[in-house]
């Protein structure tokens, strides 16, 4: 069964495309097949897993609207151990392209139909915005994880997106829930940090994660050498906190399947 989880937050700077990279990284060292989706016009997450973004002759641009095939567009980013739907700029053209096109809100899910068993796990980088390609993305995922920093304002945030994630289930996707809420840039000597995390806590209980990514040097170097962490050093606090994430997930979607099975 394959499992697609967008990874989303309206604020910017929380560690989204960071997280995407290095939970796909972690988990294809798991020896799971990954399929990263880059839906950010940014391209970090494809810059991010080591791939030119300026240098592309396909992107995810060319699936959404119909001028490639996905064996045309995917790409597999050896140093993170993932394939990758790549981004660049032309992804902004798609926003425009996508409001026109008929059932805009399920172009990406009608995508993914045909290809997405070849994977375990796929992840999608979601802009940080509510435009057409989050709602895209939120349509076509099973589930939503949530990197936030553990800030007053980002706790407003936290409930707009589950408003949006409520509305988008009940429109379009009915099975649609919250993956996980994933404290990012955590500092335990922070008292606000501390504050806003046993709030998280009340109110979402188990779908906050154990794990915490903490502040890390080496986390924040390693895009820039197109490098998931556990690659640029895999003995640092960033990459054995994401190698704990991947766990964390494995252990609860193995706990689930034993439940079914009984």
């Amino acid at each position: 069964m394959t499992r697609i989880i967008a990874i989303a937050n309206q604020k910017g700077g929380v560690g989204k495309t960071t997280t995407t990279i290095n939970l796909a990284a972690s988990l294809a060292r798991a020896g799971r097949n990954v399929l990263l989706i880059d839906l950010d016009p940014q391209g970090n997450a494809t810059m991010g897993s080591g791939i030119e973004k300026t240098e592309l002759e396909c992107s995810i641009y060319d699936l959404l609207t119909d001028q490639a095939d996905f064996s045309d567009v995917v790409t597999y980013a050896d140093a993170a151990g993932y394939e990758i739907l790549p981004a660049n700029a032309d992804l902004t053209a798609a926003e425009v392209a996508l409001l026109h096109a008929d059932e805009k809100e399920l172009i990406l899910k009608k995508i993914l139909e045909k290809d997405k068993d070849q994977f375990a796990f796929i992840l999608i980088d979601c802009p940080p915005s509510l435009n057409m390609l989050t709602v895209n993305a939120l349509v076509a995922a099973g589930s939503v994880l949530i990197p936030m920093q553990c800030e007053y304002y980002a706790l407003e945030g936290l409930t707009a997106l589950s408003e949006t994630i409520s509305a988008i289930a009940e429109r379009f996707n009915p099975s649609l829930e919250i993956e996980g809420i994933l404290r990012t840039m955590y500092d335990p000597r922070n008292r606000l940090t501390l504050d806003v995390s046993e709030q998280l806590k009340e109110h979402f209980g188990a779908k906050v994660y154990r794990t915490v990514i903490p502040r890390n040097i080496r986390l924040a170097e390693a895009p820039s050498y197109g490098l998931p962490v556990m690659v640029y050093d895999k003995a640092s606090r960033g990459a054995l906190a994401y190698i704990a994430l991947a766990g964390e997930i494995l252990r609860q979607y193995a706990l689930e399947e034993d439940q079914r099975e009984k």
